[in-house]
């Protein structure tokens, strides 16, 4: 986003043209939907087989299916966050822009990632570490765009609870800690312990998710 026309609210910090936050969301949902789509790039047959060639094929597509709807599952998870932490927004500055643009960039990476573990998850670490290590990332950029709202009520659309604020706080937190053992555990048991690991932070990631909406009703 490019800053126009900058006068004296621009040196404060905000962005010229884009203090509401619409243009991020629609950046955000078009970012999420390429990644999305991208991921079923590497799910393919050949064509021409024989049955058993054939048969062969399928079985190794598997592993490209299950990372697929492991990814599209993250990506659709992370897509709602973003577009939460942003509903919290009543108008961006040269921080929140900046923060959302880096999160919206680790997103676009993780088809790559992703590949890796379809190919080589079952056998290697650094396959393990590479996905846990992007989702981990995204999930720290959207932290410190949800603290930096938190912390500066000049920037949030309506106040955001105490109580609702810890909480957000202590998922994406959980969330980062667990791919970070993800990754020392897929290099110190295996690759399989590792994503083992890692997929504890989906239940976990609901429960407090139950837990913020339950506040909300109450």
């Amino acid at each position: 986003m490019a800053v126009t026309g900058a006068d004296s609210t621009a040196d404060r910090g905000e962005v010229s043209g884009a203090e509401s936050p619409e243009r991020l969301v629609a950046l955000s949902d078009g970012i999420y939907a390429i990644a999305m789509t991208l991921l079923v790039l590497d799910i393919s047959v050949p064509g021409g087989l024989s049955e058993p060639d054939f048969q062969h094929a399928m079985r190794q597509v598997w592993p490209h299916l299950g990372a697929y709807a492991l990814s599209f599952a993250v990506l659709a998870a992370l897509w709602r966050d973003q577009r939460w932490l942003l509903h919290q927004v009543r108008r961006v500055d040269t921080l929140t822009v900046r923060l959302t643009l880096a999160g919206l960039g680790a997103v676009a990476l993780v088809p790559f990632p992703t590949a890796l573990l379809s190919e080589y998850g079952g056998r290697e670490p650094l396959a393990v570490s590479a996905y846990a290590a992007a989702i981990a990332l995204i999930t720290l950029l959207h932290l410190s765009m949800f603290l930096t709202v938190w912390r500066r009520s000049s920037l949030q659309a309506r106040p955001i609870p105490d109580r609702v604020g810890r909480i957000t706080v202590t998922e994406l937190g959980a969330v980062f800690l667990v791919c970070a053992a993800s990754v020392a555990m897929a290099f110190a048991v295996s690759p399989q312990a590792g994503l083992w690991t890692w997929l504890v932070s989906i239940p976990l990631k609901h429960t407090i998710r139950w837990r913020i909406r339950t506040h909300r009703r109450t």
